[in-house]
């Protein structure tokens, strides 16, 4: 348990101290105008109050990342821990915050007009399909685990299609309707559900004080066929760093009435989730230690819901655990929902089609619902279509973390500030994506030394190319 409450304590020291060194950079200026006062517009642009515009913005990133995402990693050990930490820190909360800032200065700016800014028009063209591709991604992805939970809850006659469409439906009120009418209603009502589950899970492991592996008894030789580096990075996203949530940023700068709340919506939102995934992760070793990783009567590897499930229920009790179980429900929901919201956006502004009308609000999310109900379709026909679309889906989030990092690293180098805190996280991550996808099944399968060797070299390669650009931006002003 030690390590666990280092690791705890040190996001929460992360936020007051790194957090308030990031602000500072950005200089946030109470008396400018914001996009939500600027440019209001009762859809998209409406001020919002701080408290309810956190609350939204932690469930918007959350999704299934903290939960799942850390109980899949806790399997590597203390590693998990140090990654949820350091990952949050100094590189998913400067990603986060970076990314909402930027958009507060440039009229709420989308994020692949915020990558075309800094990285050309080529990069944001390229990156608007690739963006878009991951909305859809994650609008499907996100539809048939909630609906099994559901379905596990409800009569038999309400099966998992049936939730299905419930929430496909729900999907398209909150996609169309103004921001303040159905997400900035339930949404912070989820949101205490799903940190109301990380409170409760957190008070029993501080009851129960189980035997946690420390840092200090190394992290296990178990994973030579699944090495940590660079597999525990793709596993645990959301709790660290994930590309989905720059996407979610600019949502919430449409709705921020001052930047001097930037740093506990964008920051703060990013280490809550980081403090969540910590929680399950601690919980999810425990559990492994009592179960093992695979269950005994089926021989089959314990899923994230199964983890899940079973710890709400056995540590919380009836109600505590149903109150749990829905917030499980209503974390991917609710990315879901405002991933198309996003996509719908990035479309508007890509094609300049205002968004007031609710008839031209439709003509762009019927295609994309139409687009991710054949995605749903594909992984429900096919015996390993959820698998698949879900590695690439995670490989894809992490992509976006790059470029985005990269983006916001050009940024600083042209604000003249300290551009070292996302230009080392944007060259880890450069390794982290290359590697994995050079070693995963779903990509290259390539052997572990070669595929060290190629991701080193492009690290190195990227680097001096940033350097090279440096120099001549300087020297060109």
């Amino acid at each position: 348990m030690i390590t666990f409450l280092l690791a705890l304590l040190l996001l929460i020291v992360g936020y007051f101290v790194y957090g308030k060194y990031v602000t500072k950079l950005f200089g946030p200026d109470p008396n400018r105008k914001t996009p939500a006062v600027e440019m209001a517009d009762g859809v998209d642009y409406i001020p919002m109050p701080t408290w309810k515009l956190f609350m939204i913005q932690f469930l918007n990133i959350a999704g299934l990342g903290p939960i799942f995402g850390a109980i899949m990693g806790a399997q590597f050990g203390t590693a998990s821990y140090l990654w949820i930490v350091f990952g949050t820190i100094f590189a998913g909360a400067v990603h986060d915050f970076f990314s909402g800032a930027i958009s507060l200065r440039n009229r709420g700016a989308n994020l692949p007009e915020i990558i075309g800014m800094y990285l050309g028009e080529k990069t944001r063209k390229i990156m608007i399909v690739f963006i878009l591709i991951l909305m859809v991604l994650v609008g499907a992805v996100f539809v048939s685990g909630p609906a099994e939970l559901l379905a596990a809850m409800t009569p038999s006659y309400l099966n998992a299609f049936f939730w299905m469409g419930v929430i496909f439906l729900y999907y398209l009120l909150a996609t169309l309707l103004p921001i303040d009418k159905i997400i900035g209603k339930i949404y912070p009502l989820f949101a205490g559900a799903l940190l109301f589950m990380a409170f409760g899970i957190l008070v029993v492991l501080f009851v129960k004080w189980p035997t946690l592996p420390e840092i200090w008894n190394g992290f296990g030789t178990k994973y030579d066929s699944n090495p940590i580096f660079p597999m525990m990075f793709i596993s645990i996203a959301c709790g660290a760093i994930s590309g989905f949530h720059a996407t979610q940023s600019p949502m919430m700068a449409r709705c921020m009435k001052n930047e001097k709340h930037a740093r506990p919506v964008f920051y703060g939102a990013m280490v809550t989730e980081g403090i969540v995934a910590l929680i399950w992760a601690a919980a999810a070793t425990w559990f492994y230690g009592e179960y093992g990783t695979v269950d005994t009567a089926t021989g089959a590897p314990y899923s994230g819901a199964m983890v899940a499930t079973r710890i709400s229920y056995e540590w919380l009790g009836t109600l505590g655990g149903i109150v749990a179980i829905l917030g499980i429900v209503a974390a991917p929901i609710t990315s879901g929902d405002t991933a198309l919201r996003s996509a719908r956006l990035i479309t508007a502004d890509m094609l300049k089609i205002e968004q007031k009308s609710i008839r031209k609000r439709l003509l762009i999310c019927i295609p994309l619902f139409l687009l991710t109900m054949g995605i749903l379709v594909f992984s429900l026909v096919n015996a390993d279509g959820f698998k698949i679309i879900w590695r690439y889906f995670a490989w894809c989030n992490q992509t976006l973390a790059v470029f985005t990092l990269w983006a916001i690293t050009v940024h600083l180098v042209m604000k003249g500030k300290n551009y070292f805190i996302t230009l080392i996280p944007a060259l880890f991550m450069t390794a982290v994506t290359l590697c994995y996808i050079l070693m995963a099944p779903e990509g290259f399968s390539i052997p572990a030394t070669p595929s060290y060797l190629v991701t080193g070299l492009a690290v190195i390669v990227s680097l001096i190319a940033f350097v090279r650009w440096k120099a001549a931006y300087r020297k060109s002003n």
